[in-house]
């Protein structure tokens, strides 16, 4: 099927993005899977080494700073998320700010839930890669292929995950809480139905990857300009973060 009959209803990465990217001219340097592959691990090279700033500040009993530093990264965070999204070409200038950023922001989430949970951070790290790693295994034996159902059923769950957040912040200025999603210790929920409920999210996310990874390849297919190596690595980078984040909350609940 021709690419731009295949539809993909991914936040960050489309051919939609890819067919609106100008063509490169003749001799002129193409998207690369290599290209990404070196930008991703770069960016995440980066968010190991900024996320030691707020755990070394946790460790040295400054939690409260640590916290504040997360509340100040989530919002720019999400700023420099939302302007990558809707303007790609701004991918190679605010990629790296933005791994630095969410770099500091699990830095901070993860000191909190060190500090109750000790060695919790180590795992959800290697459990995510874990995941990562099977995943894009999954996808390159084409044990799993990337479908327009398959597509249509992980931003369908995706976007009702997200809708689900969004509903539980606003109620929390009421003074409500979603059980299963907040509530309890660390401010997180427990018992058999959060657990099951953060299952379903990392089951998601895990889903989101191979999508990420399908958009990569399509979009060397169509010869997206190069640029677009950080568009994609961006992509991919957002999606393990809330992976490691949802990872981290899961392995909490089984502590309880």
């Amino acid at each position: 099927m021709a690419l731009q009959n295949r539809r993909s209803r991914n936040p960050f990465m489309n051919e939609n993005t890819f067919s609106r990217a100008p063509r490169v001219g003749l001799g002129q340097e193409t998207m690369t899977v290599h290209g990404t592959v070196n930008k991703s691990f770069l960016l995440l090279v980066i968010m190991m080494v900024t996320a030691l700033w707020p755990w070394s500040m946790a460790a040295a009993g400054n939690l409260q700073a640590a916290s504040g530093l997360m509340e100040i990264g989530l919002i720019v965070g999400l700023v420099l998320a939302l302007i990558i999204s809707f303007k790609p070409t701004t991918a190679p200038y605010l990629s790296v700010p933005y791994a630095a950023v969410e770099g500091v922001v699990l830095g901070s989430i993860s000191a909190v839930f060190e500090q109750r949970y000790p060695g919790i951070a180590l795992q959800a790290v290697g459990a995510t890669f874990t995941v990562a790693f099977v995943m894009l295994v999954l996808y390159r034996t084409h044990l799993i292929r990337v479908t327009d159902r398959l597509r249509s059923i992980v931003m369908g769950a995706t976007i009702g995950i997200m809708l689900l957040y969004a509903g539980t912040w606003i109620l929390s200025f009421f003074h409500y809480s979603v059980p299963f999603i907040d509530g309890g210790a660390m401010g997180i929920g427990s018992g058999p139905l959060a657990i099951g409920f953060s299952v379903l999210v990392i089951g998601v996310a895990a889903f989101m990857l191979l999508m990420n990874f399908d958009l990569v390849e399509r979009g060397v297919a169509s010869g997206a300009p190069r640029y677009m190596e950080w568009y994609g690595a961006f992509g991919i980078v957002i999606t393990l973060v809330w992976m490691y984040i949802q990872i981290l909350t899961l392995l909490g609940q089984t502590r309880e």
